[in-house]
């Protein structure tokens, strides 16, 4: 595995995003540009006879160039996006697959330490149970990605890595089908991800993410335990926020958040200890909560707060645990991914950010904005990145 992650390596190096951008359909061609990744795919282990037979006729997937900007998690508020994932539908569903599933799930909650109706949850919103897994030709997918798209060095390198589960037999080229982003099977994993965590719950033979709903959930466990869920705590709750609190501090244990006055809006006591945020999806005026580690650990699975989101809430309710959501405020706009751009750049040029201009607003994102409203002076200082916040970053 090491050996292939440092090929993988080497091939970025090698495929620069804008050299990789800078190829047209007139110049070189779909074909010669995968001609260029053979010596990745051959450092990586692939032989130059499933290379072929992978590329041989491989043709450019029409519409897939404008599907990576308009990302549901990027692209509407945090309400709509709950309100398309967070149904009742999907919760009873859920319900009744992990009922069918009790005893995989019991033994796979056992071993990794993930609770049961977060790894059902991921299915739910990745793949509505396994029954929506996507039927575009992965490989065709990630080729045209890698030659024409948005990430472009990410892409080549999943397309090598893809080239890497045929070369071990992990899977057959019938079955590389997916989004169209190239994810693939019940838990939408690219296939470095597949290398990375994909596990048989039985053992003793390649995991099957496509058809077996045990299979996904052990290897949706694998990834969430390996990037560090922490059993101890749960992935957060909502909260009620006192009228004392002056928004200052956003990262506190549970020992002082409860010292503060806050309280669950549950009714449950909160944990005794551990780190939590406080955040705010829709500032001030909406639902809070406190979150742990353990929602970006959900979040690792896909950069989104929306997602994330969507996840927890929609694993408490296949649970049955009482979420009393407060209200969301009727007007919430999300930016774009343009504006959030900004306002990262805004900010890191300020000194408050230090992470990736990528338009993907999380913790680090949220803290930011924290910290210029209160060096501002704007209260309540709520960490919510909106459009007054971009104005007043530029000036205006």
């Amino acid at each position: 595995m090491r050996a292939i992650l440092r090929f993988f390596f080497v091939l970025s190096l090698l495929f620069s995003s804008s050299a990789i951008a800078e190829e047209t359909p007139a110049a070189n061609g779909l074909g010669d540009f995968l001609q260029r990744l053979w010596p990745a795919a051959q450092d990586a282990g692939v032989t130059r006879e499933v290379f072929d037979a992978a590329v041989q006729g491989l043709t450019a997937e029409p519409g897939v160039l404008a599907q990576a900007k308009t990302q549901a998690e990027f692209t509407i508020s945090i309400p709509s996006y709950l309100a398309n994932s967070v149904t009742s539908a999907r919760v009873a569903r859920g319900r009744a697959f992990a009922a069918g599933l009790a005893a995989p799930l019991a033994r796979i909650e056992a071993q990794s330490g993930v609770p049961s109706e977060i790894l059902v949850a991921i299915l739910g919103v990745e793949s509505n149970f396994g029954t929506a897994t996507g039927g575009a030709d992965a490989l065709r997918v990630l080729a045209t990605l890698a030659y024409r798209g948005h990430r472009a060095t990410k892409f080549a390198d999943e397309f090598v890595a893809a080239l890497v589960m045929l070369q071990n037999g992990l899977v057959t080229r019938d079955r590389l089908r997916g989004s169209w982003a190239g994810a693939m099977g019940q838990p939408q994993f690219m296939p470095t991800a597949f290398l990375k965590y994909a596990v048989s719950y039985e053992g003793g033979r390649p995991a099957d993410i496509w058809s077996s709903h045990a299979d996904s959930l052990a290897s949706v466990a694998n990834f969430l335990k390996s990037s560090g869920w922490d059993p101890r705590l749960p992935w957060g709750m909502e909260v009620v926020v006192p009228n004392s609190f002056d928004f200052a501090a956003f990262d506190l244990d549970l020992s002082q958040w409860r010292a503060l006055g806050f309280s669950r809006a549950d009714g449950e006591a909160l944990p005794a200890s551990g780190a939590a945020s406080l955040y705010l999806p829709a500032g001030a005026a909406g639902p809070a909560f406190l979150i742990t580690d353990n929602f970006e650990v959900i979040r690792q699975y896909n950069t989104s707060d929306a997602y994330a989101l969507s996840v927890a809430l929609l694993a408490d309710r296949i649970a049955s645990r009482s979420v009393p959501l407060a209200p969301w405020p009727k007007t919430l706009a999300a930016l774009s991914t343009a504006d959030c751009k900004a306002m990262q750049r805004l900010l890191a040029e300020r000194g408050f950010y230090r992470g990736a201009i990528d338009g993907k607003l999380g913790r680090s994102s949220r803290n930011a904005v924290h910290a210029f409203q209160l060096a501002e002076g704007v209260r309540p200082a709520d960490g919510l990145a909106s459009k007054q916040v971009l104005e007043r970053l530029r000036g205006r």
